[in-house]
Formats: structure tokens, sequence, C-alpha cells
């Protein structure tokens, strides 16, 4: 059997054993994360009701901006390129400075979808922020994917720029 065989069917197995372990992961996820920030719940809302306001610092985001509403009932309606992919979000739900709801406007076949959950709570000498998000994965590679990287790793990853961003160094707590 020549090599090329051998990694042929190697790789045939490891793309076979990887679509496998996604069909058995669930396609829904829940991932909740919170962090302590040393300013006013004002304050941090500000920067977390403007899509824009982490550009250059959340190094997942690379453009942003508030688009005109076509066909979500005059909801706001965010462009965003994220992670690589370019997302619509529109906002929900918004009661400041306490709570605001995004959901991915994505087509039905979408590969991935779901909300983003801010929860501000004033709390003594700040604010705690709650960021959850309720998604889901379609392709079971990308489930995979997923995992691998660790369910909170976009979430972390906006909670840890907007500590930078006011200046905070926090460490996002996992939530059950």
């Amino acid at each position: 059997m020549s090599v090329l065989l051998i990694v042929l069917i190697a790789l045939v197995a490891l793309i076979i054993l990887v679509v496998g372990i996604g069909f058995a992961l669930p396609r829904t996820h829940r991932a909740s994360s919170r962090i302590t920030l040393p300013h006013a719940p004002a304050d941090v809302w500000a920067i977390v009701r403007d899509p824009t306001a982490l550009l250059g610092t959340w190094k997942e985001l690379k453009s942003s901006r508030v688009v005109p509403p076509p066909d979500q009932g005059g909801k706001e309606v965010w462009e965003q390129n994220a992670g690589g992919f370019p997302i619509r979000l529109v906002v929900e739900e918004s009661d400041p400075p306490r709570r605001l709801l995004t959901r991915i406007d994505a087509a039905p076949d979408a590969a991935f979808g779901g909300t983003w959950t801010y929860q501000l709570d004033a709390i003594p000498g700040g604010t705690r922020v709650t960021l959850t998000e309720d998604g889901y994965v379609r392709n079971p590679v990308f489930r995979v994917m997923m995992v691998a990287s660790g369910v909170h790793r976009t979430t972390d990853g906006y909670l840890n720029a907007l500590g930078r961003k006011l200046g905070a160094t926090v460490t996002p707590e996992h939530l059950k």
C-alpha cells in the first residue's frame, strides 16, 4: 500500500470522525459570562449601545455601522464584520441602562445565529455586566470547531474588549 493511499484513508477517516462528533453535539448552546467594571452603568451602557465603540479594541470586530432597518418593523439594525463573517444584528429590546437584546438577522438556512443579551446591574462601586449568547450552529463541523475553541470565546472576547475600552483589566467569569 502506498504512503499516499494511507494518508488519504487517514484523512477520510478523520473527516468522518469530526462530522460524527459534530452530529453528536447539540445544535443549540448557551454561554454566559460576566465581568465587574468600576464605572457607572450609564458609562458602560454608552459603549454597549454604540455598535462602533469597540472598533480597534475588540480584535474580532472589523467593521460596524447602523443601517436603515429594511423589513425589521422599524427596529435598529447593525451591520458588522465580526470574526470574519458579515452579520446583521437587530436590536430587539433596549432598556437603558440595564438590558439590551440583539438578534442575528440570519437567513433560515444560515450556518449559525442566535441572540446576545447584555445585562448591566449597578453594584457598589461600579457595574456588573453579564453577556449571554443563546445560539445555534447548524453545520456539524462548525459545532466541533466551536467546542474546540470554547463556547465562551466570543462573549469573553467582547467583555475583555469592553474592559479595555474602559481602562479596566477584567477576567470573565463563566456562569452555568
